[in-house]
C-alpha cells in the first residue's frame, strides 16, 4: 500500500479525529478567553488578594508542562476524588486551564496598552470602574489583542496532540490507532504532519492578515 492509498483509506478516521481536534481547540479557547479576562483584570487589580490569585495561577500553569497537567487532572485528581473523567472533558479542562494563563497575560498587556486617559475620562463622566472597564477599556483592548488571541488559538490547536496521553481520540491519536493496524508509521506520521502543517499555515496567514489590517487601521 502506497502513501496515497493509505491516505484515502484512512481519511474518514482522520477527518473524525480532526473534527475532535478543532472542537477541543475552539471550546477551550472560548473558555480560556473568559477566564483570561477575569485573571487579566485580577492581575492589574489594586487588591493584593486578587492580584496574588492571578499571579500564583499564572506562574503554576506556565511553570508546568501541559502533558503533566493532563495526567495530573485525568489520573491524579480523578483517583484522589474517585472520579472517572471523560477524556474529552478532561482535555477541554486541561487546555482551558493552560491557555487561560497565557490569555491572562495577553489581556493584561492589552488593557495596559490602552491610554490611561481613557479610564480617567470614563470615570469623569460618572462611569464606575467596572462599567468603564467593560464599555470603554475592554473593547479597545480586545482590538489590540486579536492577533495574539489568534496566535494562542494556533498554539492550543497544536497542543491538542498532547492529549493522546489521556486517550483523547483527536487527530494524532487517530493516526496512532491506524498505525497499530497497518504498521505504516513513517507514512502515517508524514500524513499527519502535512495535515497539521496545512491547517496551521492557513491560520497563521489569516492571523498575519488581520494583524496587518489592524496595524493599518491604527495608523489611520
Amino acid at each position: 500500500m502506497n502513501i496515497f492509498q493509505l491516505f484515502i483509506d484512512s481519511l474518514p478516521s482522520l477527518l473524525s479525529g480532526l473534527s475532535v481536534t478543532i472542537e477541543l481547540a475552539v471550546i477551550s479557547l472560548i473558555l480560556a478567553v473568559i477566564l483570561g479576562i477575569i485573571l487579566g483584570i485580577f492581575s492589574i487589580s489594586t487588591s493584593k488578594i486578587l492580584k496574588g490569585i492571578a499571579t500564583i495561577y499564572i506562574y503554576v500553569i506556565r511553570g508546568t508542562p501541559l502533558m503533566l497537567q493532563a495526567l495530573f487532572l485525568y489520573f491524579g485528581i480523578g483517583q484522589a476524588l474517585d472520579i472517572q473523567f471523560d477524556p474529552i472533558v478532561a482535555g477541554i479542562i486541561t487546555l482551558t486551564a493552560n491557555a487561560s494563563a497565557y490569555m491572562a497575560e495577553i489581556f493584561r498587556g492589552g488593557i495596559q496598552a490602552v491610554d490611561k486617559g481613557q479610564m480617567e475620562a470614563a470615570r469623569c463622566l460618572g462611569l464606575s470602574y467596572s462599567k468603564a472597564m467593560r464599555k470603554v477599556i475592554l473593547p479597545q483592548a480586545i482590538k489590540i489583542m486579536i492577533p495574539s488571541i489568534l496566535n494562542q488559538f494556533i498554539v492550543t490547536l497544536k497542543d491538542t496532540s498532547i492529549l493522546t496521553v489521556i486517550s483523547v481520540r483527536e487527530l494524532t491519536e487517530s493516526g496512532k490507532i491506524i498505525i497499530a493496524r497497518n504498521y505504516m508509521a513513517f507514512e502515517m506520521y508524514a500524513i499527519l504532519a502535512c495535515m497539521y502543517f496545512i491547517i496551521i499555515t492557513a491560520l497563521s496567514l489569516i492571523s498575519n492578515h488581520i494583524e496587518r489590517r489592524s496595524s493599518y487601521g491604527n495608523k489611520r
